[in-house]
């Protein structure tokens, strides 16, 4: 008989809600999974500039689908970008909670040509800047900036699945994350 895990992602893009279902099918394959995404406001500009407004963004995310939503998980993804002394890049931030405990993971950087990095602080989100510079539509509910950039070698959807997979370890060991000695 398999159990059914009901997972809350706070975001309605398609890329964001295959990560977490990936995620939880495979840390949980005796459980049918549940995955449901759902409009959950980040309360931070649409492009985040900084690690600090990106993980915000993420949480305040996830404490929205806590507060609007009954689940086992909940979930949320943030990308942002930052100037970092060796460079700017982009990355995201995730949160998962299930109402015990919350972790925040982060995924690993991609450059970003300064150019568009630029474009960033005008005002533009990663998305409209790589859809201009690409010829493209709509790609951060596709490969994203990540896909473009690596020839698609990775993407949005696998670097989400990687932060994620990270970010599930204190909920498999909770004795271990718990310990303080």
């Amino acid at each position: 008989m398999l159990y059914s895990l009901k997972i809350i992602v706070g975001s309605k893009n398609p890329v964001k809600i295959n990560a977490a279902k990936y995620i939880f099918a495979m840390y949980f394959p005796d459980h049918e999974i549940d995955c449901q995404g759902v409009d959950a406001p980040s309360n931070v500009p649409d492009q985040p500039i900084g690690e600090d407004e990106t993980r915000v963004g993420a949480q305040n995310r996830v404490d929205y689908c806590k507060e609007h939503h009954q689940a086992h998980y909940y979930v949320a993804m943030e990308g942002g970008a930052e100037q970092f002394s060796y460079g700017a890049a982009t990355f995201a931030y995730v949160v998962i909670d299930n109402a015990l405990n919350q972790v925040v993971g982060r995924s690993s950087n991609l450059p970003l040509p300064q150019v568009f990095y630029n474009a960033l602080l005008k005002g533009e989100e990663l998305g409209d800047v790589m859809d201009k510079a690409f010829n493209t539509i709509n790609v951060k509910q596709k490969g994203g900036a990540i896909g473009l950039l690596t020839n698609n070698h990775a993407t949005r959807e696998s670097t989400y699945t990687q932060a994620l997979t990270l970010a599930m370890a204190p909920f498999l060991h909770v004795d271990l994350y718990s310990q303080t000695n």
